[in-house]
């Protein structure tokens, strides 16, 4: 398999940090614009898509702040993907920051994947 290449994305969102949290942490809230449906057990997570399902691993998250997934399919290898909410200390801007891993000729796609994603949060949210 080819190596897969780190990308960072910002996206700024008009939502309290609090409220935000709750959209990237939660089963229901990850479902309101993750994916069709999302249930967990433990730090087990279950994305289910349009009849296909992959799971992740919850390997880190800080309340009100960050969450981190590793999907099973890369157990063996260094990728994940985490989801930042990052406020500017000076104007209050809320921002989310999405780090992820593609292949090289799927960067591309990949990104676009999350901008559609956040569209669908930022709906979600009313702050579109």
């Amino acid at each position: 398999m080819d190596e897969k290449l780190k990308y960072e994305l910002e996206f700024p969102i008009h939502a309290s940090p609090q409220l935000l949290y709750q959209y990237i942490s939660t089963p229901s809230g990850l479902s309101e614009w993750f994916a069709d449906n999302v249930n967990s057990r433990g730090e087990l997570f279950k994305f289910i898509w349009d009849g296909s399902e992959e799971s992740a691993k919850l390997i880190a998250k800080k309340s009100g702040e960050r969450i981190k997934f590793k999907w099973l399919v890369d157990e063996d290898d260094p990728y994940y993907f985490e989801i930042r909410i990052q406020v500017d200390e000076i104007t209050k801007d809320v921002s989310i920051m999405i780090t992820d891993f593609a292949e090289e000729d799927e960067v591309d796609e990949a990104k676009m994947l999350w901008e559609n994603q956040i569209s669908d949060l930022k709906q979600v949210l009313g702050s579109a």
